[in-house]
């Protein structure tokens, strides 16, 4: 009933724009194509392993709210749909135990070999009908790092180059493993994360290298797969920040991802290895605020990926953190619309700045006081509270409505700055457009199609009040104060 009486009073209010001057008129081209999308995605670290074995209710329930594509009798979308599902194979440093040196047992990973709540979530995703999955790997195996643990000393990449084809091994095993024990094949296999960080602090699995070491390290992976007939992509680079991607000034070795590893000229290349994937991968941190510097980035970005041709970019890995210039803190939780419209504000830059054909969240399921998950949990290992967030249900206005397969295409906007606009045709030719209203005040629009007319359009509204509520509408409408709004044209 509440949800009823919601609906019908933001339908109103959005219906009494209707005949009214718009404030602001979105121009929608889908003549003028950009990049393709691939995938909204997040992680499965670290808290699957633990919340996988929770009672059936409550983990369904967040399975649901990830990545559930149905609806309910209302309309309302079960979930946000997520199209890629990212898994975690860990370096052995739960089986360590306290030895490990890592103290906080929810940073520890498992090797694949071992028991896991994350095979719930794999399973549960394959279940909701998720059809990409890629596994990432934070460090080597404990047995074959140099210190014996899944953490490095003084910076120094933590594996010889005589262990390289070992960890090929390793990864190939768990590959197939996996498929063995769920039935889950693997599209994608990400070796190395955030090479550029020292990874000496013990909070985590990680491993730094250079690029000629990751180079070694996905060569002898790639002829690994292919006398194993493992038919997954490897994707690489995954940089810690944008900007190494296309400079690497103060970490020289590291840096220029994208001429590195494909720039034929390069003794680092990898662009001629049949099971690379030609997409550049890097990570949205602290490089988004203030907005003239989020924005150079990205457009660099886009510049350099633009010089490799069948080149593309996936911004595989972002959550809150820092101080971001002032204008959001990474701190403590964020339930509500804050941390959600900033979310909102850095997707929205990477789509159409960056040209971002992927989009992935960090960590799913978070049990701890950052804005770092989507759902927030208990730290309790076998049953607790479970709350969903804002920022779930803003990367649902994208998630959701933009499905694989979907161009992005062209998206004017006249009469207001400070509206953030994209739209995106899916396969089945309908239309996405999602619209980001961070300002205090309603925001009316007109909408047109270049070409022919939108038809049976729907909005989806999260806003402080709202959750992907659904509402029929016409081609004027209000977009509420501080809420992200996705309208789509139906085909039925």
């Amino acid at each position: 009933m509440k949800l009823i009486i919601v609906s019908a009073l933001l339908y109103t209010c959005m219906q009494t724009a209707a005949g009214q001057t718009a404030a602001v008129h979105i121009s929608i081209d889908p003549d003028v194509t950009y990049q393709t999308i691939d995938n909204f995605g997040a992680s499965d670290a670290w808290s699957t392993q633990f919340v996988g074995n929770w009672p059936a209710e409550k983990k369904n329930r967040m399975a649901d709210w990830l990545f559930s594509i149905d609806t309910t009798s209302g309309g309302q979308p079960k979930g946000i749909g997520l199209s890629l599902w990212r898994y975690n194979i860990g370096a052995g440093s739960t089986e360590q135990g306290d030895s490990s040196g890592i103290p906080d047992e929810w940073h520890r990973a498992s090797r694949w070999q071992a028991p896991s709540g994350q095979y719930w979530f794999l399973q549960a995703a394959k279940e909701r009908k998720v059809k990409q999955f890629l596994a990432f790997l934070n460090s080597p195996p404990v047995n074959l790092t140099l210190t014996g643990k899944a953490f490095a000393r003084k910076g120094i990449s933590n594996i010889s180059p005589d262990n390289y084809d070992a960890f090929a091994t390793y990864i190939a095993d768990a590959l197939e493993g996996v498929h063995k024990t769920t039935g889950i094949r693997f599209d994608f296999i990400s070796p190395v994360n955030e090479p550029q960080w020292d990874w000496s602090d013990n909070k985590q699995e990680g491993c730094p290298y250079n690029n000629d070491q990751i180079s070694a390290l996905t060569r002898s992976l790639s002829k690994t797969l292919i006398a194993r007939k493992l038919p997954v992509k490897i994707v690489i680079g995954e940089a810690g920040q944008l900007n190494y991607l296309f400079d690497g000034r103060d970490k020289p070795a590291k840096g220029k991802q994208i001429t590195a590893f494909f720039d034929s000229s390069s003794p680092e290349y990898l662009g001629n290895l049949p099971n690379v994937d030609h997409n550049i991968l890097g990570h949205s941190y602290f490089t988004t605020s203030p907005a003239n510097i989020a924005l150079k980035v990205r457009e660099e970005v886009a510049k350099e990926v633009k010089k490799v041709n069948g080149l593309g970019f996936w911004q595989s890995e972002y959550c809150i953190l820092g101080d971001n210039a002032g204008e959001i803190n990474g701190q403590k939780r964020d339930y509500g619309m804050d941390a959600a419209l900033y979310l909102a504000r850095v997707i929205h830059y990477d789509l159409t700045v960056a040209n971002a054909a992927a989009w992935h969240f960090w960590l799913a399921i978070s049990p701890y006081d950052y804005k770092d998950g989507l759902i927030y949990i208990d730290k309790n290992k076998a049953d607790g509270q479970f709350h969903d967030s804002k920022m779930l249900w803003t990367l649902g206005n994208y998630s959701r409505f933009v499905r694989p397969g979907a161009k992005r295409i062209s998206a004017g906007i006249s009469g207001d700055s400070t509206l953030l606009v994209s739209a995106y045709k899916n396969t089945d030719r309908t239309i996405s457009i999602v619209i980001v209203n961070s300002a205090n005040d309603n925001k009316r629009i007109s909408l047109n199609r270049k070409k022919g007319q939108l038809r049976r359009l729907r909005a989806y509204v999260t806003s402080e009040a709202d959750n992907l509520v659904p509402l029929a509408v016409n081609n004027s409408l209000t977009i509420p104060a501080r809420a992200v709004v996705t309208v789509t044209e139906s085909i039925n």
